[in-house]
């Protein structure tokens, strides 16, 4: 969750660095796995994104979800998303599923949705279809994406191995780091220290040399007389 949570700060942040004047500066499209686990009771996105590689070329998109429970063999249609608008097409998720995807336009990347109220009878595989048409000047392309998610829904969230491993190396990362840094700090002030001396001799040295030359002068000067 913090990994897409980075992301979308990165998305929002690279949209603010596009200037005003660059009409087609636009901030990249990321495709990011679904979540797993949904606790029940509570609300859970399904995440779907699929990225149009050539942003340029216009395009409209149709994505279509179907859904096979735990204890089924067969994927039943369970909600369609097109033309900016939303169809719930099983019974079992009426008033219960809202869209959570590209909005005000036809150019759909992100087809994701939304479950509210999540019950232990919406554990099962989701299927996520992208029907994308691409327009080109002298002919159209059409391309499907298909991905699948396996849901997985509990009585209580519980973190899994990956997450508390990530979380562990985060940890050790960041106090590597500031090792380095006092490591880094310390090296940095001695190498400063000891040209600090240099100079300081340096400039004693030079400050004698000036001091002899200045006598012998003088020296010349009261024999001259």
């Amino acid at each position: 969750v913090r990994f897409v949570q980075r992301l979308w700060v990165m998305y929002s942040h690279s949209s603010l660095l596009c200037p005003p004047a660059a009409a087609l500066c636009r901030a990249a499209c990321v495709e990011v796995d679904s979540d797993t686990e949904a606790v029940a009771g509570d609300g859970f996105k399904l995440g779907c994104i699929s990225c149009k590689m050539r942003s340029e070329v216009p395009a409209e998109a149709a994505v279509k979800w179907s859904f096979k429970a735990s204890d089924e063999e067969t994927f039943s249609p369970l909600y369609t998303y097109e033309n900016k608008q939303g169809d719930i097409q099983d019974m079992r998720f009426y008033e219960r599923l809202d869209w959570n995807g590209s909005k005000n336009t036809l150019d759909l990347q992100d087809g994701s949705i939304y479950i509210l109220n999540v019950t232990f009878n919406d554990t099962g595989t989701y299927k996520c279809i992208f029907e994308r048409t691409l327009k080109y000047k002298n002919h159209e392309f059409n391309n499907k994406t298909i991905k699948l998610i396996q849901l997985n829904v509990v009585s209580k969230l519980t973190r899994g191995m990956a997450s508390i491993l990530s979380e562990v190396m985060m940890y050790v990362s960041i106090i590597g780091l500031q090792f380095w840094l006092v490591v880094e700090m310390i090296y940095c002030y001695r190498k400063i220290s000891v040209a600090g001396e240099e100079a300081l001799r340096e400039s004693e040295a030079e400050y004698l040399a000036i001091a002899s030359e200045s006598k012998d002068n003088c020296a010349s000067v009261q024999e001259a007389e």
